[in-house]
């Protein structure tokens, strides 16, 4: 197998990961959330759509809309983290990193947002920051923006449980 085949196949093999986690949450198909990753870096895509509109007057995304983006932004990110190290240690597939409770997601100790300034009607992106992941207890933020990633519109700092490994893994 040539280098460049084998690199298709890593990035294939964390494609499927990523995947498997996103496609395990139904409300993230709801909400219209995507991920684009490059390398290990995720970066949540939450697209437009009426049914996000709290506020039309405004119109405003609705403030329980940006809430679960963000959420789901540092949820992602944390099964997202464990998950793509526990690749780079051993070659594994997606299944295999399932199997072993990597893609299963961490329980919200508590969560709060920001709101900074209204979420207009536009797309908007999210980049969770892991502050500390350990076996137990993981500490995330969150930065939401819509055109100007200087211009936030949400941040939002969460604590999470996370959950257990199986043995061996």
């Amino acid at each position: 197998m040539s280098k460049t085949e084998a690199l298709q196949v890593i990035k294939k093999r964390r494609d499927g990961a990523l995947a498997a986690l996103v496609d395990s949450v139904p409300y993230i198909k709801f909400l219209g959330i995507s991920f684009d990753r490059r390398g290990d870096e995720l970066t949540a895509l939450m697209q437009f759509s009426d049914k996000l509109i709290g506020n039309p007057a405004l119109p405003a995304i609705h403030g329980g809309a940006t809430a679960s983006f963000l959420e789901t932004a540092a949820l992602i990110e944390l099964a997202w983290q464990r998950a793509w190290n526990a690749m780079e240690e051993s070659p594994q597939d997606a299944e295999t990193v399932a199997a072993a409770g990597y893609l299963r997601l961490p329980k919200t100790i508590d969560f709060t947002v920001d709101y900074l300034r209204p979420g207009l009607a536009r797309d908007c992106y999210a980049r969770a920051t892991v502050n500390r992941s350990g076996r137990r207890y993981a500490s995330v933020h969150v930065e939401a923006w819509q055109d100007n990633r200087a211009k936030l519109f949400a941040q939002a700092t969460g604590h999470f449980l996370m959950p257990r490994l199986e043995t061996g893994a």
